[in-house]
């Protein structure tokens, strides 16, 4: 019986390897391939490019309005998605809808109403300055409600500060200061 030397084995072991390695890639680039060529997935919205100047929307947009949001003029507040949509059925135009960046106090699910606001700049429960507030619910003794940074950042909030405010970009907050009147009513879903 030859012995087989030890270089010998690990030449072959590693050209099995490579062998492997390399059905590996041409399998996950053929599926890719077909991926791409069947197009979106059913249930999965389908995003153009960004588009500069329009607020926090970049490539989001247009994103339908959620089945299970309610009927008629409303603000719709997704916080799974972390998304808003500005509903008008009377609009000829799809929703506005945008991202935004959820507080560290989410309100419950349900119904709200557009209770105060301010446009001009002033100071939020985190010490940020804003603008465009909108305020919808208290919840554990928090005002919630959606705002931008008047230096259009949309940071994470700090987790150990109870703070309510939903920051939007400077002109979603606009639009959204725009829309969301006195008595709007404001359905928060999952």
């Amino acid at each position: 019986m030859a012995k087989i030397g030890s270089g010998i084995v690990v030449t072959g072991l590693t050209a099995s390897a490579l062998a492997v390695v390399t059905m590996l890639a041409l399998q996950a680039k053929s599926s890719a391939t077909a991926a791409t060529a069947a197009g979106p997935r059913a249930g999965t919205v389908a995003s153009g490019p960004a588009k500069p100047g329009k607020g926090g929307r970049g490539a989001n947009a247009p994103v339908a309005v959620p089945g299970d949001s309610g009927t008629g003029r409303r603000v719709v507040y997704s916080l799974g998605q972390r998304r808003v949509w500005l509903v008008d059925p009377s609009s000829k135009t799809a929703a506005p809808s945008f991202p935004v960046q959820a507080s560290a106090v989410s309100p419950p699910l349900g119904s709200y109403a557009v209770n105060g606001g301010k446009a001009a700049p002033h100071p939020g429960s985190d010490g940020v300055e804003i603008e465009n507030s909108v305020l919808f619910t208290m919840h554990d003794g928090v005002e919630i409600g959606f705002s931008s940074a008047v230096d259009g950042s949309m940071a994470s909030p700090d987790p150990s500060k109870h703070t309510g405010g939903i920051r939007e970009s400077i002109a979603d907050g606009k639009e959204m200061y725009a829309f969301a009147s006195q008595g709007t009513p404001v359905v928060v879903i999952a």
